[in-house]
């Protein structure tokens, strides 16, 4: 038990490093909510924005995360 516990513990911290270092930095590299196929309709004082493709590349990239820490 705790093995598997110092295990866990040990990916959670690295995830929540790389979640660090991705706000920190992420943003000058990849361009999350700017990306083609983002919808984004601005009209007088009105604007309204729905990243499609954002939410597309996030969902990929939370599942293929998922299915490797499930294995």
């Amino acid at each position: 038990m705790p093995q598997s516990l110092g295990k866990l513990l040990l990916a959670a911290g690295a995830i929540l490093v790389l979640l660090g270092l991705f706000l920190t930095f992420g943003h000058k590299y990849l361009p999350l909510g700017k990306l083609p196929g983002d919808i984004m309709i601005r009209r007088g004082n009105f604007s309204f924005y729905f990243p499609v493709v954002t939410c597309i590349v996030i969902s990929i990239i939370l599942t293929l995360a998922f299915s490797l820490f499930r294995k």
